[in-house]
Formats: C-alpha cells, structure tokens, sequence
C-alpha cells in the first residue's frame, strides 16, 4: 500500500483521471499552502469572536434568572475549551499531513457513497448558523442605519440580506479572503470587547452581581450541559479541521499546530461567552446586537461597535460556515468552487434565522445545537478510531478519489456506528455530544473487528487478513 506520496501535483492529475471531482477537492500542495501560523491564529480568533457565542454565553441567564453562576460558567467554558482545542489537534492531522479536505477525508470510514449522509450532518448546520450570524449582522446593519439616518430607516431584512450579498461574493475569494479579514475582525473586535467589558463593570456591576455572579446556580445537569453547548457549537468546525490544516503552511510540528487552537479559542471564546452572560445579567436581552445599544449610551461609539459586530459576523461565516459546506456541495453536485458557495449562500437565505434568534428561542437554538452535535460527536469518534486505531495513521490517499477502489459504496460499520451513537445521544440530549462520541468510537471498533467480513474497508486497517 502506497502511504506517502512525493508529489502532490502528480496525485492530482492522478486523482483527476480517475475521480474527476473539482480540482478544490484536490490534495492540497505545498506551495498552494498561504496560511502561516500567525495568519491561523488570528482566524481563529476571528472566528470565536462572534455574536453566536455571545448568544450562547447570554443563554446562561433565563428569565432574568441565571442557570449558572459565574464560576460554574467559567469552569463550563474551560473544560469545554481543552476538549475543543485537543480534538482539533488530533483530527487537523490527515489534512495538514495529506493536504485532502473533510469530505475526502469522511469516505475513510463512511465509504464514497455513504459520505453523502455524513457530509450533509456537516453541511446543514453549517448553513444554518450561517443564516444566524447573518441575521444577527444585518440586525446589527440596521442600528447603523437608524443612528445614521436619524430613525427614517429601519428595516433589518433588507439589512440582512445586503449582507447576505456582500458575504457571498467575499466567499468567492475563498481563503484568499480569509486572511485579511480575519486580521481586521481579531484584532479591532476584540478592542471593541474590551471596551465593552469596562463599560458593564463600571456601570453594570450591581445587576450583573444580582443576576449572575452571586446565583446560585447548578452543578448538576445544567452546567454539563452547557459544556457539551459549548462543544456542540464547535462540534461541525472541528469534524471538518482538515478543510483549515490543509491550508496551513507545512513543516509545523503536532504541539505547535495543538496550540494555534488552544491559545485563541481560549482568548476568544472564553472571553465572549463570558461578556454575553454580563450582557444578558445588566440588560435582560439575549440578543447581542440589541444589547450593546442599550449599555453604550452614544450613538458613534454604537455605530463604532455596530460595525464590528457586523465584521465579526463576516469573519465567522468566511470560517465556519461557508467554506466546509461549500465543499459538501462541491462533492455532491459537482459543481465548481465558487458556484457552490453562491448555492450555500442563497440556501443561507432560507434559513429562517429571525426565528431562532428570538429571546424566547434561546433554548431552542441550544437544543439544536445538541440535536445535530448528537450525530456529529458520532462522526468526530468515528474518525479518530479510524486513522489512529485501524490505520495507525497510515492511509492511501490516492484510494480514497477511486470510486472503485476500497473505499467504494457504503461502509456499513461507519453508518450503522453513528447511527448507534446518535440514538444513544438521544436518549438523554443535555448530554448528547459525549455520550455520542464514546458509544459510536466502542462501536465502530466492535464492529470494525467481527462484523460485515470481506468489506473492502478493512484493507490497510489492523483487521485486514
């Protein structure tokens, strides 16, 4: 079995003889690698600095009554964190190594036509929060307008989608885009929040004590809830991690990559989860964008913030949000790269993002999170009991593009693995992401070893005879 390859250019030609996909589905060689350590650093930071996590941070308080106090959020975000940033480094690895996307990399354990299933659990959340980040920007665009034009405009769907317009075509630049504005996004957004963080302790302090720091608050259910949020939230970013490692510059070693992961999703997203919950204490409003008026008493420093927020949004979609379903168009349509971000933009559209952005649909967008996490903890397992236990990190990558070769057709011990998982998830959703991960990664392995003897699947694994 062929492990490395010397060449990527040669593969590709290779790969376009015998697949013919879109050449974005490609390995990605060497010198077509522009993202340096810097430039991933701050897209992440970029990434986490969004009005989504604010929304998530904010969900703590219900009611006017928090859930959890502020050392159990804190302690929530933390944990969820180190297993964010662990999981990125350890499924980032075949795409960085490799240079193949994610939905290459799901034919691995899945098979070429069950990929289809699995890609689409990647996909449609993607667009979704899509859809809502664009919401919450273009409710964000709106504010400008009303400050700029004295009240005479208001009008936040035609605010959202003018957005929606100028992020479609951005995305047609792909992660040529990226780099530029997710330097912008990281660095003046975050000068923003810490602005804002002044402004709620020096004027805000009183209710934010009452209605969040000095709860209560639960150890129980709620607060391992709101980790495995926290994780659902991440959960469709990190499954797709080779869509981002496949752009980064080689020659990094796994600690270092392991980092640019820990060290800005902690300074990130710890610290707007952390300024949503302060939000939603001093104002009582989960909706961030409509928050931050309230707190900033003057109009041009409104506007100021306005505009970030609706950066940040852009920053987040560009990473999150367009390009890994974009790629799940790409492979199921066949179309080119750009078309399908166009595709995934208008899909944005339909979303009905200003229902589940509504105060009173915070548990809502919170259960959704966990409905689609229950089945992506699955394929996250799935993967990972795939390249380091079967494969021991060696995989044919050339393999993976021959729609007749071993990775043909369905792989019946991935599908009905996930399956497994995600039914298991169900059966209690607070905790659906990791009770998912462990019963499908047990699974896949049983499976894997005394099930469906002869399948293809199990060439080049520690099962194959």
């Amino acid at each position: 079995m062929s492990t490395t390859f010397e060449s990527y250019d040669t593969n590709a030609t290779e790969i376009e003889h015998v697949a013919g996909v879109d050449e974005s589905l490609y390995p990605k060689a060497d010198k077509d690698r522009k993202v340096s350590a810097k430039d991933y650093i701050f897209m992440w930071i970029g990434d986490g600095v969004n009005l989504g996590n604010m929304t998530l941070g904010a969900s703590v308080i219900v009611a006017g009554v928090a859930t959890l106090n502020i050392f159990q959020t804190i302690l929530a975000a933390i944990i969820a964190i180190a297993i964010i940033s662990t999981i990125f480094a350890l499924n980032d690895r075949l795409g960085y190594k490799k240079g193949i996307p994610y939905v290459v990399q799901l034919r691995m354990s899945f098979g070429i036509k069950g990929t289809v299933i699995s890609s689409l659990l990647r996909g449609i959340p993607a667009i979704v929060w899509y859809g809502i980040q664009s919401w919450i920007g273009g409710t964000a665009l709106n504010e400008i307008a009303k400050i700029v034009t004295g009240g005479t405009f208001n009008n936040v769907v035609v605010c959202f989608i003018a957005l929606q317009l100028i992020q479609i075509v951005l995305s047609l630049f792909g992660f040529h885009a990226i780099k530029w504005v997710e330097t912008v996004a990281s660095v003046v957004f975050m000068a923003a929040l810490i602005y804002v963080f002044g402004i709620l302790l020096s004027s805000h302090s009183t209710e934010i004590a009452q209605n969040w720091v000095q709860a209560k608050g639960s150890w129980g259910l709620p607060f391992f809830g709101l980790i495995m949020v926290f994780l659902g939230n991440y959960a469709g970013i990190f499954v797709s991690a080779a869509d981002y490692s496949r752009e980064l510059k080689t020659g990094m070693s796994d600690k270092k990559r392991g980092s640019l992961y820990f060290i800005p999703i902690t300074l990130s997203y710890g610290f707007v989860i952390v300024i949503g919950a302060m939000l939603a204490a001093a104002t009582g409003v989960t909706n961030p964008a409509q928050a931050l008026p309230i707190i900033i008493d003057n109009d041009y420093i409104s506007v100021f913030v306005s505009v970030f927020i609706v950066i940040a949004v852009i920053a987040t979609n560009m990473v999150a949000n367009i390009i890994p379903p974009a790629y799940v168009i790409t492979l199921l349509t066949k179309l080119k790269y750009k078309a399908s971000a166009i595709v995934t933009g208008l899909l944005a559209l339909g979303a009905f993002p200003w229902v589940l952005i509504q105060e009173s649909s915070a548990k809502g967008l919170n259960m959704f999170i966990l409905i689609y996490s229950a089945f992506l903890g699955p394929v996250i397992s799935i993967l990972l009991v795939e390249y380091y236990i079967l494969r021991k990190q060696r995989v044919d990558v050339k393999d993976l593009y021959n729609e007749n070769g071993s990775f043909a057709g369905f792989n019946p011990a991935g599908l009905v693995a996930m399956f497994i998982g995600a039914g298991a998830a169900f059966l209690l959703v607070e905790l659906a992401w990791i009770i998912g991960v462990v019963v499908a990664g047990i699974s896949y392995y049983l499976l894997s070893k005394y099930a469906f003897k002869g399948s293809s699947f199990k060439k080049g694994t520690i099962f194959e005879k």
